[in-house]
């Protein structure tokens, strides 16, 4: 009996592990909350048995439901972002056509004698966005003039980013009296990347040009040998470069790395009441990012020994995206069980993105072949600044049970806003700051369950030191299945 009620688990687990997990999040790069329950209530889950989904809030959690147990759970999660970049100064716009994200998830958790232990599938969170339809050449325009004021100085061509991050968790959470729940977990973590990003002739000499370095650096003999050219003359102007690798794939980027992290867990019950949870994250340790299949472009002015001649210079090679992890993140909660019926919860959550998001480094490494010229066989090691803040979030949430078997949830959650506007780019304007979510939960029979949740998340904006404004707005939609056997 237990090996054909394994089976379609396992092979649940295969085709969630082959599923997007690209996504444009909301709290930084992490979503406001994990699993319908706490979707609901506004992301608060460290205190409170909020399911399956414990494996991405208090893992603890697990051990809270009396009895042996087996429970599968089945979700999906569509976030609608609402993204788009101005430069009021030009009366210009671009919306992101990245307007809808599916992030599937399966998990399968098992009880005995006081210690729950299985496995978890879902994607975590991430940022993208997609300017420049080649159906729409407005928004080509558009999507360059949001990257910088001058739309002659750009490529032309589309402009999107998509950074997706995954886990496989391995919970083990144990009870310890009657009051004291601990657990342990390992997860397998992978992420993926894809960039088509342009920078103008200002931005590219900011990051070589070693009297600068104002929004970046860049080193390396690529850099060198372009420094010469101009120094010598051979180039007299750069009107744009463009970094390229993706594979538009809707499974994963064309950059990819793997890794591991791990969280630990508690829960007390005080008394039948009121309970209390703590909940640690630690950073992941994701190997680089590498994509085989990249370009890095530049146009310029070139020096013909009898006048000038402007051209686009292709190179093509390899991009390494270096040190790119999720950030260790900790937290504390309590759900208050007023009654039979209502049940309050809050959760303060500390996400370190100091620790993770200071800059953003790539290499890009050309071929050595002699389609790219003087450039063949160097190397370009670019970083550009992002001095992300220390996030806190708050999560308030209440749930109250109209009948046996349908229950009512609503919350809120509040965040301070992490990117300083210096280093505000609108292909990662993670900038959303409250959600407003409300949910149920329906009990068809002690065996099935069913919860939705929706989130809305109200449009922010920022404007960066160049002038360019991001606008960000969402509306998120959760739903889980649950069977207990």
């Amino acid at each position: 009996m237990q090996e054909k009620r394994l089976f379609p688990v396992a092979a649940t687990l295969a085709a969630v592990l082959a599923a997007p997990t690209q996504a444009l999040a909301t709290n930084g790069m992490n979503m406001e909350a994990y699993g319908a329950r706490a979707g609901g209530m506004g992301g608060a889950a460290y205190a409170y048995d909020a399911g399956n989904s414990a494996v991405m809030n208090n893992p603890a959690t697990l051990s809270l439901p009396g009895g042996d147990l087996d429970r599968l759970g089945l979700g999906l999660t569509v976030l609608g972002p609402d993204v788009a970049s101005r430069y009021d100064a030009a009366g210009a716009r671009s919306e992101s056509d990245g307007t809808a994200y599916y992030m599937p998830s399966v998990s399968y958790m098992r009880k005995r004698g006081g210690i729950t232990y299985g496995a978890a599938v879902l994607a975590q969170g991430g940022m993208g966005t997609e300017y420049g339809r080649a159906d729409d050449p407005a928004d080509l325009f558009y999507g360059g003039l949001s990257m910088m004021n001058n739309p002659t100085q750009l490529s032309g061509q589309e402009i999107r980013s998509e950074v997706g991050v995954g886990r496989l968790m391995l919970p083990v959470a144990v009870e310890v009296g009657e009051r004291l729940g601990l657990a342990a977990q390992l997860d397998l973590v992978w992420a993926g990347m894809d960039l088509q990003m342009d920078l103008s002739g200002a931005q590219f000499a900011d990051l070589v040009n070693p009297m600068s370095h104002q929004l970046g650096e860049a080193s390396g003999t690529m850099v060198d040998g372009f420094n010469a050219m101009i120094g010598g003359g051979m180039i007299q102007d750069v009107h744009w470069a463009r970094f390229d690798f993706s594979n538009h794939s809707h499974f994963t980027g064309e950059a990819v790395g793997i890794g591991y992290g791990a969280k630990l867990g508690l829960v007390y019950r005080v008394n039948d009441s009121l309970t209390v949870g703590a909940s640690y994250h630690s950073k992941t340790r994701i190997s680089d990012l590498e994509a085989g299949d990249a370009t890095l472009s530049f146009r310029a002015d070139f020096d013909t020994g009898g006048g000038t001649a402007t051209q686009t210079i292709p190179v093509s090679g390899e991009v390494t995206v270096k040190d790119f992890q999720w950030p260790e993140t900790y937290g504390l909660g309590a759900a208050w069980r007023v009654n039979g019926r209502l049940m309050l919860a809050a959760d303060v959550t500390r996400i370190n993105w100091s620790g993770a998001m200071s800059d953003f480094r790539m290499v890009f490494t050309a071929d050595d072949t002699p389609a790219n010229g003087d450039f063949a066989g160097t190397r370009l090691d670019s970083t550009l600044y992002q001095d992300w803040d220390d996030q806190y979030v708050f999560a308030f949430g209440g749930q109250y049970r109209v009948t046996p078997a349908l229950t009512v949830r609503l919350g809120m959650n509040v965040a301070t806003n992490p990117i300083p506007g210096a280093y505000l780019n609108p292909l990662f304007p993670a900038i959303v700051e409250r959600h407003y979510t409300a949910g149920f939960g329906y009990a068809f029979n002690d065996h099935s369950q069913l919860g939705m949740a929706v989130a809305y998340a109200p449009e922010v904006t920022q404007t960066n030191d160049a002038g360019v404004a991001s606008d960000h707005g969402q509306l998120t939609w959760r739903v889980n299945y649950v069977h207990r056997f």
